[in-house]
């Protein structure tokens, strides 16, 4: 009876004690956290142009969250099954939760959008013409800093938000593939893992599609009713709606964070068939369980102690510590590419925001991801050795150095702009008293392109109910003829041919890099000493944050602000950039992607050179051996011959 009872309450959490479901849980719940990824990177420069961050700026918000990720994870790997996993794994999606819905409270808490040729007072959007009267621009500037909210406010909060995030999300990976790996049986657990990083590689691709999706309607869709919306998506002043893809993935996972509240600490191992001949692994398995309780007993402070002794004689292995570099230089150009290629390709064709996205979730994600999955048939259909394994990443990525290089020379160049490359028009303005805040781009009818209609010259404008039409008696326009006029817009892109050249490039560059991926994890697990190897994991991936994810978007954006011609102003302070040097920018940001290529060819390759020179040594010391135990044999034969011929003569 007593017996009977005990098992009853396992029997009510049957779904709980179920591996294959957490396997399900834990995959929406990846799915969410890297979603979240995918899509603040994809509205990264919205939110730069919203609120008026520099690209440096953006490239540290969307790597803060590295921060907090770096510091925890060493205690995650001391803590590893002394704590109850998938509690910890709940609490830690609900912190990440709060710190998302925490990136979104800007929106909410601050005024609406305001932009040059936005006038509360009237209707007509003719705020932004020529006026030969004196403005008083500080007046101006004041009354927008009174209803508009300083980013310099706003910055903190997206900075804890990501911090937040970065660590709320430590405990979900490690715990969580440790955990199906404890308790799943041993055939499956490698089809369960899969699954897993398959997701690691959706999720991104459906954060920038879901990006995409919202960044189409207006930031402040929700303050102001459609008809009063006078902007339309492809306007250079034009937000989306960033904040609306952070409350649905916030949802989500706080949602996902919930079943975990009730898995148990220890869960029943899944029962399957297993091959009948495997007594020695079962023999191994249980011959591990003392030394996973001997660790258990070993205190913080001497697992502290320890630590740097594990990483300096990690670091000691030369082929370790080149793949990893090889790695960290590959990770680097992937992290800032992901940050700033929906930004390079609005900028650089003339796309907008949305567009750009859909180009990074559709064709540039799954390249790579196509290019992971061929790397691990490749390196299973054929058995590569470590050094051939060495080979196969220094050929690819050797490649895609050679298709990433035509990059630099595909693009646009700079657009006719007043005041960037043609100064015809920077005298004439000057009457106009033009804002130095006003940014509402023109189009002359010379094909010089202007900040604003005041910028421009223009007095008149002509336009209907709903939208302006055109801008007459632009003095600006035309300095050697009549007065002309200028459209509403920047001035059309003519090379926009070359975006599909260029996203057939670089996502052959994304699949050839990507074939290295899996191929040079296995030479790191086939190159340390098995009792160091998740140390070794830990140890890459915390050299990964600290080395690329965490510097190198920095470093993107720094680059692409230094091709920045002119800058916004508000409140008397620089906003984001308006114009690039396309030309510098081009060079810039994909001269940093060769960069970062050809430093993991030059690691790959050291490490071939290293195994090659192994293997070499090896065989000489065996041709040695072997050739001394040719000369000891000929010696013992020849001894032989002497005791046979002295015995022959013995015998006479």
């Amino acid at each position: 009876m007593t017996a009977i009872e005990t098992t009853r309450p396992r029997r009510s959490m049957g779904l709980f004690n179920n591996i294959k479901f957490f396997v399900l849980c834990h995959g929406i719940l990846q799915l969410a956290q890297l979603l979240v990824s995918g899509y603040l990177k994809g509205s990264i420069t919205t939110i730069e142009r919203r609120y008026g961050f520099s690209s440096q700026m953006s490239g540290l918000l969307a790597a803060f969250n590295e921060v907090g990720n770096t510091v925890l994870i060493v205690f995650v790997s001391f803590f590893g099954s002394r704590v109850h996993r998938p509690r910890c794994i709940g609490i830690g999606a609900m912190i990440a939760s709060m710190g998302v819905f925490l990136i979104a409270l800007p929106h909410f808490i601050g005024g609406e959008y305001k932009y040059t040729g936005f006038n509360s007072n009237t209707e007509d959007n003719s705020s932004g013409l020529c006026q030969s009267q004196y403005i008083s621009q500080e007046e101006e500037s004041n009354q927008k800093c009174n209803t508009k909210m300083n980013s310099t406010v706003v910055y903190p909060i997206f900075l804890l938000g990501q911090l937040l995030l970065g660590i709320g999300g430590v405990p979900i990976q490690p715990f969580g593939i440790s955990y199906i790996d404890d308790y799943a049986g041993k055939r499956s657990s490698p089809f369960y893992l899969g699954i897993l990083f398959a997701v690691t590689v959706i999720g991104p691709a459906l954060g920038y599609m879901m990006s995409s999706f919202f960044l189409r309607f207006f930031v402040d869709v929700d303050k102001i009713s459609p008809e009063k919306i006078l902007l339309k998506n492809g306007d250079a002043r034009w937000v989306g709606a960033w904040w609306l893809g952070f409350l649905i993935a916030a949802t989500l996972l706080f949602l996902t964070s919930l079943p975990y509240l009730f898995f148990p600490k220890k869960m029943s191992k899944e029962e399957v068939e297993e091959i009948p001949a495997e007594p020695s692994t079962e023999k191994m398995m249980e011959d591990k369980k003392p030394a996973t309780d001997t660790m258990e007993e070993v205190s913080l402070t001497e697992f502290l102690k320890s630590f740097p002794t594990i990483i300096s004689r990690t670091l000691r292995t030369p082929i370790y510590l080149l793949v990893v570099l090889a790695q960290v230089n590959i990770a680097a150009m992937v992290a800032g590419l992901a940050t700033f290629m929906g930004k390079f390709i609005e900028k650089q064709f003339a796309q907008t925001a949305s567009f750009s996205n859909m180009m990074m979730g559709a064709i540039n994600i799954p390249s790579a991801m196509v290019g992971i999955m061929a790397g691990g048939v490749i390196l299973r259909k054929l058995g590569l050795t470590v050094r051939s394994s060495a080979a196969m990443c220094t050929v690819a990525v050797f490649v895609s150095f050679m298709f990433a290089i035509p990059l630099l020379f595909i693009g646009c160049p700079t657009p006719n702009i007043s005041g960037i490359n043609v100064n015809e028009s920077q005298l004439c303005s000057k009457a106009c008293s033009c804002s130095e805040e006003a940014f509402n781009p023109v189009c002359g009818s010379n094909g010089v392109e202007f900040r604003s209609p005041c910028h421009a010259g223009c007095k008149i404008v002509l336009s209907d109910s709903v939208k302006v039409l055109n801008y007459t008696d632009c003095g600006c326009v035309s300095a050697t003829g009549p007065p002309s006029f200028a459209s509403p817009g920047p001035c059309k892109n003519s090379c926009i041919n070359r975006l599909i050249p260029f996203m057939i490039l670089s996502s052959i560059t994304c699949f050839v890099a990507s074939l290295s991926h899996t191929t040079s994890f296995m030479m790191i697990l086939r190159t340390v000493a098995p009792e160091d190897k998740s140390f070794a994991l830990g140890i890459q991936f915390m050299l990964f944050r600290v080395l690329a994810f965490l510097p190198a978007p920095v470093l993107y954006g720094r680059a692409i602000d230094t091709a920045c011609k002119v800058w916004g102003k508000q409140c008397d302070q620089t906003t984001s950039c308006q114009y690039y040097d396309l030309d510098v920018f081009r060079h810039r940001f994909l001269g940093l992607q060769i960069f970062f290529i050809f430093g993991g060819f030059v690691c790959f390759f050291l490490s071939f050179m290293v195994l090659r020179r192994i293997k070499s040594t090896k065989q000489q010391n065996e041709k040695m051996n072997n050739q001394m135990k040719s000369e000891s044999s000929q010696e013992m034969k020849d001894v032989k011959q002497m005791v046979s011929n002295s015995s022959g003569r013995c015998n006479i």
